[in-house]
Parts: C-alpha cells; sequence; structure tokens
C-alpha cells in the first residue's frame, strides 16, 4: 500500500481568489483551469466559505501549547546565555 502525499495547504491570496471568481459567477471548472488547482479544492474552498464565512485556516482541534512563542524564546535566551 503506497504512503499518500502530504500536500500543502493553499495560501489565504489564492483562496480569496477562488472565492471572488465564484462571485463573479465563474464554474468551478473555469477557476480551476484559470489558478491551477484541482476541482475538489476549489469545491471545498467554496463550501467552507459558505459555512464560515471566512478563509481563513480555522482551528484545529488538539492538544493547546503549555507554553507561548514569547515565553519559548525567553526560554532559549536563557539556555544561550548560561549553558
Amino acid at each position: 500500500m503506497e504512503k499518500r502525499k502530504k500536500t500543502k495547504e493553499l495560501s489565504e491570496d489564492l483562496r480569496s481568489k477562488i472565492v471572488r471568481k465564484h462571485g463573479q459567477s465563474q464554474g468551478y471548472k473555469s477557476i480551476s483551469k484559470d489558478l491551477n488547482v484541482p476541482v475538489s479544492t476549489v469545491r471545498s474552498v467554496i463550501k467552507k466559505f459558505k459555512a464560515h464565512g471566512t478563509v481563513t485556516n480555522l482551528p484545529r482541534c488538539g492538544r493547546k501549547r503549555k507554553i507561548d512563542e514569547r515565553f519559548q524564546r525567553k526560554i532559549v535566551r536563557m539556555v544561550n546565555k548560561e549553558p
């Protein structure tokens, strides 16, 4: 059994272009050809926009970080200062 390739998320700019073109009454296939993304991706971006009203990434499930980025930088500075 082959492993599936991990794909990267679309940029927010590209997702907003998809929604804008859909608002101009362009079909899924023409948007797909214009922006060089699969039709299924175009469909899912538009479906997500209709459901949530936004193209930004929504929060995912999973454990939240115990320390934030600021505290992590502070720890790195402390370790670099006194190894």
